[in-house]
């Protein structure tokens, strides 16, 4: 599960102040040394029992001048500050059942009930109500491939919640937990670390009654225009698919390019001809999907 952090302090700072300290320290999970420090100011943060409500309170009246409220990472989340360096801080909102937002939008919406680990390491700190609460897993991230049934061999830890002053480190690739909403709404403050190379390490769903891998959860950039490009036919957009399908260091952009040629055969003898190809790449995960594939098209 998260590991838990120990930071008693009952000092309080502004966010300016807890921004600029950890600005300042290039905060690193990491870094044992470096992860302690920015827990405390975390800390000092969620002491600070006004900041908060201050800063909506502000937003919400320049809203009313034809202004937004800063929030560009989906419904619930308030970002606190830019990303400096490899780091970002943000608020997120945990709606409970009995919340309008929640009746209207959906569990899903808030990623309640949806197993998942991250691709990123995080401090987090309850901050106002219950909090969220959670099923914890942990997982061997190197030992899973990452396609669809794969067993995940899932060791559940606890269920607990995101109590007032509760202080963890979620860790990237290793944690998963499946949310439930809180009895009443609650707040959480995150420190985000943001990892150049996240992009190409994936973040998977999971499915808990089958201890089982259900998809990956963080598509990039690059996967897209590759399915898009394929979609066209253009020659060059093939070519550079079956060179990505061959020797792409992503697992992930090579199933995307046979999985977006497979989407331009009408018959099934070239759809398998191709997946032919893919189960004898060498690829664990290639293989595993290219088997699955061959199957569904002897069925049909």
């Amino acid at each position: 599960m998260p590991r838990l952090i120990d930071s008693p302090s009952r000092e309080q700072c502004s966010l300016g102040e807890c921004v600029e300290a950890i600005a300042a320290m290039h905060f690193d999970p990491r870094c044992e040394e470096r992860l302690a420090e920015g827990a405390h100011w975390l800390r000092k943060l969620c002491n600070n029992r006004t900041f908060l409500g201050d800063l909506l309170i502000e937003q919400l009246k320049a809203a009313g001048k034809n202004a937004q409220v800063n929030s560009d990472y989906g419904p619930q989340a308030i970002m606190l500050s830019p990303l400096f360096g490899n780091v970002f801080l943000r608020a997120n909102i945990w709606p409970s059942k009995r919340d309008h937002c929640f009746q209207t939008s959906g569990a899903r919406t808030f990623v309640y009930g949806i197993p998942h680990d991250h691709n990123f390491s995080f401090l987090t700190c309850g901050y106002f109500g219950p909090g969220y609460r959670s099923d914890y897993y942990e997982y061997d991230y190197e030992m899973v491939t990452g396609y669809a049934g794969e067993r995940a061999q899932l060791r559940f830890k606890e269920r607990s919640a995101l109590s007032e002053g509760k202080l963890m480190l979620y860790r990237a690739h290793e944690d998963i937990h499946s949310q439930v909403p809180p009895e009443s709404l609650s707040v959480s403050l995150n420190v985000m670390h943001v990892d150049p190379a996240q992009h190409w390490y994936d973040q998977y769903g999971f499915d808990l009654e089958e201890g089982s891998v259900t998809r990956v959860l963080s598509p990039n950039s690059t996967e897209v225009f590759l399915r898009v490009a394929v979609a066209t036919g253009l020659d060059e957009a093939l070519d550079l698919a079956e060179c990505f399908g061959r020797s792409h260091p992503s697992d992930r952009l090579r199933l995307a390019s046979y999985e977006a040629r497979d989407l331009l055969f009408g018959d099934a003898g070239s759809r398998d001809a191709l997946w032919r190809e893919a189960e004898l790449s060498g690829n664990r995960m290639l293989e595993a999907v290219a088997r699955q594939k061959r199957s569904a098209l002897e069925v049909s």
